[in-house]
């Protein structure tokens, strides 16, 4: 049997670690532990303090939330001036990486295939290219459509589509976009493919807002104790899965917290076999190998690490290597962007000098 290079890379990843005994699954609250002894702990409430210090804004504008999940358990927490645990904070493009847990539930129901094509109805001329785009070729980005994600130019695609003349319906101006290169063979990050996936998860579900809305809650958010989450809608009832889910830092932090342990909770298997391999596989028309399926990667790590990320410098983290989630939330302009990620890498070095 001939093996693809997908699957090759799926066998050597890093693996997932299961919960530690004795560790209660956070379902109703978090359990709680002390940071790690010695100078490892002295280095962590350090860097936590410099965060949030008065002079941390002019190098990662503002910090709204960290929280750190170390073998189960929150080891550090902090918020920001006017936020704290009930705060529900905004997603961004963390959403995507939820939209792609909401697709695995749907297709561990046998209720959407990855592969197969004329996914929708305005695609469906003959000659018309898009109908071989898959669901599949949305998840990693390498749909072919023409879509600018640029939010500094206000005439971008995704300006105008989610603050602009698409508004109103997202998916359909997503629907729009022109093929630019074949499905499969060219990868760029689009929040207009995002959208495309939840057109198709809310026709699957069937129904409208309200009934996408009570799937997402009694398939996802209700099994892991997901009580803050607010998914946000646009006005033809599609789930803005490009960028709008409100929630609290501790409700982000249990989201990661089921990827890390491999779409499964407590109550056994939320997201089918694989498919959290298949969020930190790199997509194949992705030359740098640094997007998966809706999630990001970090190809050179050797911690395995991948991650949600939304503008503004939203974060969750998940190091399988060291058992670990580190959520962090805020409002970071692009050219301050290199700060937070030096504060994320010295937080991370925090736990692998004791690991």
């Amino acid at each position: 049997m001939e093996v693809s290079n997908e699957t090759v890379v799926m066998a050597s990843l890093i693996r997932l670690p299961e919960q530690p005994f004795g560790v209660e699954w956070p379902i109703v609250e978090w359990s709680h532990s002390e940071p790690v002894e010695g100078p490892a702990r002295q280095r962590l409430a350090q860097t936590m303090a410099t965060a949030f210090s008065p002079d941390s804004q002019s190098i990662l504008g503002e910090t709204h939330a960290i929280l750190i999940v170390h073998h189960g358990r929150i080891v550090a927490e902090r918020y920001g001036d006017e936020f704290d645990q009930a705060s529900t904070l905004r997603s961004w493009s963390i959403a995507k990486s939820i939209l792609h847990a909401v697709v695995g539930v749907l297709v561990g129901k046998h209720l959407i295939d990855l592969d197969t094509p004329d996914l929708i109805s305005e695609w469906s001329d003959g000659a018309d290219l898009r109908r071989r785009i898959t669901v599949r070729h949305l998840l990693q980005m390498s749909s072919g459509l023409r879509f600018e994600e640029n939010y500094d130019d206000p005439s971008s695609d995704a300006r105008e589509m989610l603050f602009g003349s698409g508004r109103k319906d997202m998916a359909a101006y997503a629907t729009s976009r022109p093929m630019e290169h074949l499905p499969g063979t060219h990868h760029s990050y689009s929040s207009g493919d995002s959208l495309l996936l939840s057109s198709i998860v809310g026709r699957v579900i069937g129904g409208g807002k309200e009934e996408a809305l009570d799937f997402m809650q009694k398939e996802l958010f209700h099994p892991l104790g997901i009580q803050s989450a607010k998914p946000r809608f646009d006005g033809s009832g599609t789930f803005i899965g490009s960028s709008y889910v409100f929630a609290t830092a501790r409700d982000f932090a249990r989201f990661g917290y089921l990827y890390l342990r491999n779409g499964t909770w407590e109550s056994g298997r939320v997201l089918p076999e694989g498919w959290v391999d298949f969020a930190r596989t790199p997509a194949p028309a992705d030359p740098n190998q640094a997007y998966g399926a809706h999630f990001w990667l970090a190809p050179n790590s050797t911690l395995g690490t991948f991650s949600a990320e939304g503008y503004d410098g939203q974060r969750i983290l998940i190091i399988p290597a060291l058992d670990l989630v580190i959520v962090r939330l805020g409002r970071t302009p692009p050219e301050k962007m290199t700060g937070v990620n030096r504060l994320l890498i010295e937080l991370i070095r925090c736990f692998s000098t004791i690991h």
